[in-house]
């Protein structure tokens, strides 16, 4: 097993490894990865969904999405999925899966089933390089502050998404709500200082008004989303990817109008996170 950063702040490609045969020795060297980037790449697998849930069961256990439809193989497994009729795609805006919920989420692992022959990259954000990179000013206006995340506005009654040509696809529109998670967390493997907000779920800092915390959000958001905490990575049949949400942003591109593409997604439940 081979692990190569995919650049200087984003990601590794891990290589020689097949993920339907890990051996335990090569689980723990990919715990290690895990923990050490937060985001991993794989090529050339052979990942049927049942591979892909024995994967994730020996990673950790999983939790079910509540708005996602599942596939027909396992109630476990996520599709992401937009039909070649449809102009809105799940995930088009950065965001951090799961962090509306109290227990957010430890990590995603996203399967290629069916391709656009363009397009359709997705694009990812390092936040624990995003910290360490902010000026000592920002690091002390935002020390101590949490942060309201929430699911309402996308899959509420009139949610976005509720809004869209994805509205006959999703469920869990009576399962909406918020969490409140520090602001800055300390990553529960790595021990990094991670900044926890994201543009797709977090609403307001707890205690603030909205339009104040939209100038302090838009601020980090902006500082986020520059090119040297960023990558972008181009599917290709056998890619998966393996992210940390405690510690990446994604956003999948919506460049690929008139053709289909699906993805399977199974979701880590993770622990609740400790403020810095």
């Amino acid at each position: 097993m081979n692990v190569t950063p995919f650049s200087p702040n984003c990601g590794a490609v891990v290589s020689d490894l097949q993920l339907a045969s890990i051996s335990d020795t090569e689980l723990e060297q990919l715990r290690a990865a895990f923990t050490e980037h937060g985001l991993l790449f794989f090529r050339d697998q052979e990942l049927p969904p049942e591979e892909h849930l024995r994967f994730a069961n020996r990673f950790g256990s999983i939790v079910v999405n509540k708005f996602f439809k599942t596939t027909e193989e396992s109630p476990l497994i996520a599709e992401v999925r937009k039909e070649k009729t449809q102009q809105t795609n799940i995930g088009g805006g950065w965001h951090t899966d799961h962090s509306y919920d109290d227990i957010p989420a430890l990590g995603s692992i996203l399967v290629a089933r069916t391709l656009p022959t363009t397009g359709g990259n997705t694009q990812f954000a390092n936040l624990a390089a995003a910290y360490d990179a902010l000026s000592e000013d920002l690091k002390k206006r935002i020390e101590g502050l949490r942060a309201v995340h929430s699911n309402t506005h996308l899959y509420g009654e009139n949610g976005l998404y509720r809004l869209t040509d994805l509205n006959d696809q999703l469920g869990g529109m009576d399962r909406v709500g918020d969490a409140t998670h520090p602001v800055v967390i300390i990553h529960p493997q790595s021990g990094r200082k991670v900044l926890y907000v994201n543009p797709g779920h977090t609403i307001q800092f707890e205690g603030w008004d909205f339009a104040e915390s939209r100038k302090l959000l838009d601020e980090l958001y902006a500082h986020v989303a520059q090119p040297q905490f960023t990558c972008s990575f181009n599917w290709l049949p056998g890619s998966v990817t393996f992210w940390d949400n405690r510690c990446t942003w994604h956003q999948a591109d919506n460049d690929y109008q008139g053709q289909m593409r699906l993805m399977h997604r199974i979701t880590l439940q993770g622990s609740k996170l400790e403020a810095a």
